[in-house]
């Protein structure tokens, strides 16, 4: 028997045949519910529809495969929200600001004050739908192929736009910090612009919520020395937390 939510989620999935992307706000008043039923429908799983930095897109997913941004949306929220607080408040006016890929970034940008004047420069869908809502955000997104699974664009050819630019900081996003095999995410796609945004920028940032300690995912991002400082929700295990002082690694927390 379909229930309320499958009807909300039909009509959402209908609507998105007449366009590419829904905002929350119209899809609340389109179904005549409040943003937080869509946002509830949509945490649970078995939906055709997604939550992407404040839009409603239809879901990427056509086979089983490694990763899919859509997937970890919801996984960890509350830890990632606490580390958007203390990962959010390193910025400073006017800085220029490279937002990696992955679903952590996005809790990093809604914590950003609205009137806060800065540039940011990303290379992911998700992370384009949630700067454009800061009013006083100067957006550059860098484009390219585009790769469902992880919402990521890749340059083509051998220029980036970030052979133009020099953040002030970088934040790169990690699925695994392990003190042995150092930072790891899921996809190879991924690398070249967290390389080169390491490369230019003044500041590198790690952030990972605490679900990411102790873990190794198959693509090496590099050392936890490549890193200035490390922003998480909680501290480690000891054994990891002494290692990261060891190699005076600071730790940021809320």
């Amino acid at each position: 028997m379909e229930t309320r939510r499958d009807e909300r989620i039909h009509k959402l999935a209908q609507a998105l045949k007449r366009t590419d992307k829904l905002h929350l706000k119209d899809a609340a008043q389109l179904l005549g519910v409040s943003e937080m039923t869509i946002r509830r429908d949509l945490t649970e799983p078995a939906s055709t529809v997604v939550l992407l930095g404040g839009y409603i897109v239809s879901d990427p997913k056509s086979h089983a495969g490694h990763y899919f941004i859509s997937d970890q949306h919801g996984q960890n929220a509350a830890r990632k929200q606490r580390l958007a607080q203390a990962a959010a408040s390193l910025i400073g006016e006017n800085d220029t600001v490279f937002f990696d890929c992955g679903t952590t970034l996005p809790y990093i940008i809604d914590a950003i004050a609205d009137t806060l004047p800065f540039t940011a420069i990303c290379c992911a869908m998700n992370t384009f739908l949630a700067l454009k809502e800061k009013t006083a955000c100067n957006v550059i997104l860098s484009g390219g192929e585009f790769h469902a699974d992880n919402a990521l664009f890749t340059p083509i050819g051998a220029h980036s736009i970030l052979d133009d630019l020099c953040p002030t900081l970088a934040f790169i996003s990690a699925a695994g910090i392990d003190k042995d095999q150092g930072a790891t995410c899921y996809n190879t796609n991924e690398l070249a612009m967290k390389h080169h945004a390491m490369l230019r920028a003044r500041q590198r940032v790690l952030v990972a919520d605490s679900s990411k300690y102790g873990k190794v995912l198959p693509v090496r991002i590099g050392e936890l020395r490549a890193f200035d400082l490390l922003v998480s929700d909680s501290a480690p295990e000891q054994d990891l937390n002494n290692w990261l002082a060891q190699q005076n690694i600071p730790l940021r927390l809320p």
